[in-house]
């Protein structure tokens, strides 16, 4: 989509601090880290705006997604810690980005509260 951030991301039109790369996933540090770690993981097409899109078309994707985020927690030193995967998933969760991603989180104590 020509108008969604992420894409152009990971078209390399936007640039972005890589940390992990493969065919079905790209993922970059977060520019307003909430952590000391904060990196956004997405699949690089565009196979969905939020999870509310998700159907059994897309597992593939999604487990791509969740293994790409457990070898980026092992890179980033925060795999035996423990860390956080955060999906905001429309208005109300503050999605501001309308392409699916995920936030994983880490690298000091995050707190028993979300909010």
């Amino acid at each position: 989509m020509a108008d969604c951030l992420f894409c152009r991301i990971a078209a390399g039109e936007i640039p972005s601090q890589k940390v992990y790369e493969d065919d079905q996933v790209l993922a970059f540090r977060d520019i307003a880290p909430q952590a000391p770690v904060h990196v956004i993981v997405i699949p690089k097409k565009h196979v969905m705006s939020s999870m509310n899109d998700y159907d059994a078309r897309q597992g593939e994707v999604i487990a791509a997604v969740f293994s790409a985020i457990r070898k980026i927690a092992e890179s980033e030193g925060i795999a035996e810690s423990g860390y956080r995967i955060v999906n905001n998933c429309g208005d109300d969760a503050a999605q501001t980005v309308k392409h699916l991603h995920f936030h994983l989180l880490g690298g000091k104590f995050l707190g028993e509260n979300i909010c």
